[in-house]
């Protein structure tokens, strides 16, 4: 698709080197990974992020994702996925826009916008789409703002309008909307998550956790699932884990001492559930990780 090969090109011109790359469209980042990589666990925020190149593969909790160029994935939440670049080459690198929701913006469109037809979407969130041509067309003009800056503080906020309208118009319209909402079951996962996110530390109960948000355990259990394909105590450990790898990355500190600050009460359980995890033990797998640097390059 030709319109591909524009988005690919300007991606590729802005993202000369594998990594994440800020842009001066503030909502906006690129992505670039030049080789397949290893599964990288990271946590998504609310974004699209649209494939322009290459395939990449993002896991949540049983469910599998696969972008290919053209699809886009729309995450309504904050969730703990495992992300892996599945084809690329240093001469068609897979190449990836973010662009992260902005919900004043989207929840302003939202009241003016009709919900799309059909029954509402089901609740999962996060899910991958094929890109419409209004849409890959609304992205490509948003690019091509990076290459004139005196129209782009004028134009960026009405084009990312745009992107954001095609977005509540077509089949992701109703699970756009989940952001949005203040009411209702959707929004009451969405406290858990936040809740979980500020205390994964702590060792809690769904029964707890139920009482926080206004659920009975059971409601609680059956629709965090479904919006997150994981168990509350599920949720907490990715979070844990991905929380304990970047401590021993960044830090430099023991997995014991990892695992203590975490919450874990006790190492060989941290080391059993980390192997299971991430494939390795702990120091194994961070020696890994320093020795190829290039690897955390997935999203």
């Amino acid at each position: 698709m030709e319109i591909l090969t524009e988005i690919s090109a300007i991606i590729a011109r802005h993202a000369s080197k594998d990594g994440f790359h800020a842009t001066s469209l503030e909502r906006v980042t690129l992505a670039r990974s030049s080789t397949v990589t290893m599964p990288m666990p990271n946590v998504y925020r609310p974004q699209l992020c649209l494939v322009a190149q290459g395939q990449k593969e993002v896991t949540l909790g049983d469910r599998v994702f696969r972008y290919a160029p053209g699809r886009y994935g729309v995450v309504t939440y904050d969730l703990p996925v495992t992300g892996q670049v599945v084809e690329a080459t240093p001469d068609k690198p897979n190449l990836c826009l973010y662009l992260d929701f902005d919900p004043v913006m989207l929840g302003q469109l939202a009241l003016q916008v009709s919900p799309p037809p059909g029954a509402p979407a089901r609740p999962i969130g996060k899910t991958v789409s094929d890109a419409s041509a209004s849409l890959l067309d609304a992205v490509l003009r948003l690019l091509l703002l990076l290459d004139d800056p005196a129209a782009l503080p004028i134009l960026g906020p009405l084009t990312e309008q745009e992107i954001l309208y095609r977005l509540l118009a077509g089949p992701d319209g109703a699970r756009m909307r989940q952001i949005t909402s203040s009411q209702g079951r959707v929004a009451q996962i969405g406290r858990a998550i936040a809740w979980i996110g500020q205390n994964f530390r702590e060792p809690f109960s769904i029964e707890r956790l139920a009482t926080e948000v206004g659920m009975s355990p059971s409601s609680l259990h059956e629709h965090f699932r479904a919006v997150t394909a994981m168990t509350p105590l599920q949720f907490q450990k990715q979070l844990r884990l991905q929380d304990a790898r970047s401590l021993m990355l960044v830090q430099d500190i023991d997995a014991t001492t990892a695992a203590f600050r975490v919450g874990y009460e006790s190492p060989s359980q941290f080391t059993r559930e980390y192997r299971r995890h991430f494939g390795e033990p702990p120091a194994r797998d961070i020696a890994r990780l320093r020795a190829s640097p290039s690897l955390p390059v997935v999203a």
